[in-house]
């Protein structure tokens, strides 16, 4: 069986919202906007939001469009633009959220490895450059296969509410932090 066409309508979708809100703000510059800020003020949606982790600092929650399965973002509630712009016993909270979001990965998904990312502005890739977040992407030998380097496409096997429910089942045996 050949097949030309892998579907993401979803995408479209997010796509098509950026640029609703760039166009509403009078510019062309798209950016996800401050759903962070929104994610973390709002706790009673964290189901719905993907948010699988939270304390008085900060979140870990999945990323709407992951590089793989289990790809988690982690951020402060407080939006700041750069790294540097936290204080220092902000950014001690930022890298516990990341320490605690990588044993999460650890544990529920047991990846042979892990890229762990920060991109500090739009220049370096940053969708959302207000406010300073970091990226966790479980890597297994091998998930770099022919459909991502041939095709330019990643195939994300399992659903964002399947991999969240795996991560809050995580979360609820012996949690070490």
């Amino acid at each position: 069986m050949n097949h030309d066409n892998l579907w993401a309508p979803w995408r479209t979708v997010y796509l098509r919202e950026l640029k609703r809100r760039a166009e509403a703000l009078g510019t062309t510059d798209i950016d996800a906007g401050p759903f962070l800020v929104e994610y973390f003020q709002n706790p009673q949606h964290d189901q719905a939001n993907h948010v699988v982790y939270r304390d008085d600092h900060g979140m870990l929650l999945l990323n709407r469009y992951p590089y793989a399965t289990g790809h988690m973002l982690v951020a402060l509630g407080e939006p700041r633009p750069t790294l540097l712009d936290y204080e220092p016993p902000q950014r001690a909270a930022f890298w516990a959220l990341i320490e605690r979001g990588t044993d999460l990965i650890e544990r529920t998904f047991h990846p042979q490895g892990i890229n762990t990312g920060i991109n500090q502005g739009r220049a370096a890739g940053a969708g959302v450059p207000d406010h300073l977040h970091a990226h966790l992407v479980p890597r297994w030998h091998a998930d770099t296969n022919f459909m991502s380097v041939v095709g330019q496409i990643r195939v994300i096997p399992d659903s964002l509410e399947s991999v969240a429910a795996q991560y809050r089942q995580t979360l609820g045996k012996s949690d070490p932090g």
